[in-house]
């Protein structure tokens, strides 16, 4: 009904088996939905079934030789991806499809008003899969397919994409680099996976081309919390957004910029979480309606992501 929140998820993701003592594991769903019963919250979603995405909907984000060797690489049997360090099995391939596609099915939902915003808890994340290779845990872009998608399909002319892993979110910059419709915003850990490996991350990286002035990296120092994600925000992305006025706002939350994860050092609370989707629902608010889609992305200490993902959707519900 209007007025929910959209949840998608389905039990296929955990089928995507990266191998034990991995950080990103099926365990992560699980502990995000035995979370929403334990709190209350699983019967005040509206709970959404999503569909693969198809090659058409993969091709306005991935180049089709790339599609096409994660094919056959996850066919193959092979435990990794040759283009990076996503650790794979021979169910991943289609639990990637079904992670793409629930953004599809996402923002078919708000955009057509059968809900106020959509949390899809998918598995492979997506923000470090670019046009031409899968990396870091990711194979398929999911947001970038996400806002192509309600481009395409609802004449959508403007998208902001708020990314507030730990971790920047190398593959969305890449896609929408040159591309003036869609906004790139990053808050993240400085020096982090996968700034080492990519050199992508730095402030000083704007967009080019016509998409000059719409990318905008926010490296955080390392024991960075609440306070200066917010600000972030606040001061930086706030203003930028009052001239490009979104229609459509779309989440990475990566939950890896939470005290006490394992794989860095920033230290964003449960509260910090409420307070920052507040900010962004401030922002879709003036200019898109209140449309919001978000997307798991990191977060690896599981009661940690499951309370953060909690106050992420009560704030989703406010």
């Amino acid at each position: 009904m209007p007025g929910q929140v959209a949840f998608i998820s389905s039990p296929e993701y955990l089928e995507h088996y990266t191998g034990l003592g991995h950080p990103e594991s099926p365990q992560r769903l699980a502990a995000i939905w035995e979370a929403l019963v334990d709190a209350g919250l699983k019967d005040r979603l509206l709970w959404v079934e999503p569909a693969a995405a198809t090659e058409d909907d993969l091709g306005m984000v991935h180049e089709p030789a790339y599609v096409e060797l994660a094919r056959r690489e996850i066919a193959a049997g092979r435990g990794m991806l040759s283009t990076g360090d996503t650790n794979v099995c021979p169910k991943s391939f289609d639990a990637a499809l079904l992670a793409a596609g629930a953004g599809i099915v996402a923002v078919d939902a708000v955009c057509e008003g059968r809900a106020s915003a959509a949390f899809c808890a998918v598995r492979p994340p997506g923000h470090h899969a670019g046009p031409a290779r899968g990396m870091g845990f990711c194979v398929f872009n999911n947001i970038a397919v996400a806002a192509r998608h309600g481009q395409r399909s609802h004449d959508i002319e403007r998208v902001l994409i708020v990314d507030w892993d730990l971790h920047h979110g190398n593959g969305t910059q890449e896609v929408f680099y040159e591309d003036p419709s869609v906004f790139y915003f990053s808050a993240h850990q400085w020096g982090n996976y996968p700034m080492p490996v990519t050199g992508l991350g730095h402030a000083g990286e704007t967009g080019a081309g016509p998409g000059k002035g719409t990318n905008l990296n926010c490296p955080l120092p390392p024991g960075a919390g609440d306070e200066e994600m917010l600000a972030a925000v606040g001061d930086r992305l706030a203003p930028a957004m009052e001239e490009f006025a979104p229609q459509l706002v779309l989440i990475s939350a990566g939950f890896d910029c939470r005290r006490g994860d394992p794989l860095g050092r920033l230290d964003v609370t449960d509260e910090g979480f409420r307070r920052l989707t507040r900010a962004v629902r401030e922002i879709a608010g003036a200019s898109a309606g209140g449309r919001i889609v978000s997307f798991l992305e990191g977060g690896y200490e599981l009661p940690g992501l499951a309370s953060a993902t909690l106050t992420h959707l009560e704030a989703l519900m406010e």
